[in-house]
């Protein structure tokens, strides 16, 4: 921060920490612009239940770095898994815990995906993400119950094409 003035940094409690209902983050930054920040932030603090509870998850360094280590391993899992899949069209590099996923007919694929009760993030409408998916890497039961619907509902929609299409042709 002494090189960068104008650096702000900021994480969530969320993923590694397993704290997502918490939702909880901090911010590292420069003294002004800590300032700055207080006075635009609302007119609440944390409760104490939430400091106590973060407080202890800090204090408990060897869980977190079993579930950030778990992240990783299930991220290249899911990449692996998902690079396998023909309509898979690009996945793209991801230090994060979720992956940008390319896909032919991402805004149907989404819309079958919540029918079977699979929830990823629709960001086919997104400058330069048109046709992706961000899909948040789960635990291993979670990837594979999510392959498994992709594979569905994008054979469905495959096969829909593939009707119409020949459908288009015999007229």
């Amino acid at each position: 921060m002494e090189h960068f003035p104008n650096l702000l940094v900021m994480q969530t409690f969320s993923k590694a920490w397993g704290l997502a209902s918490l939702r909880l983050g901090m911010a590292f930054a420069s003294e002004e612009i800590i300032r700055i920040l207080n006075r635009i932030k609302p007119p609440y603090n944390i409760s104490g239940l939430t400091q106590e509870t973060v407080l202890a998850a800090i204090q408990n360094k060897e869980k977190v770095d079993r579930m950030i280590n778990g992240i990783l391993e299930e991220r290249t899992f899911l990449q692996t898994e998902l690079a396998k899949l023909p309509f898979v069209q690009k996945i793209h590099p991801s230090h994060a815990n979720f992956l940008l996923v390319k896909i032919p007919n991402a805004n149907q694929v989404y819309d079958d995906l919540i029918a079977e009760k699979v929830i990823v993030r629709n960001r086919a409408k997104v400058l330069l993400c048109e046709d992706c998916l961000r899909i948040t890497v789960g635990t291993r039961a979670e990837n594979e119950a999510l392959l498994e619907a992709l594979q569905k509902v994008c054979k469905k929609s495959t096969d829909n094409g593939q009707r119409s299409t020949a459908h288009k042709r015999k007229r």
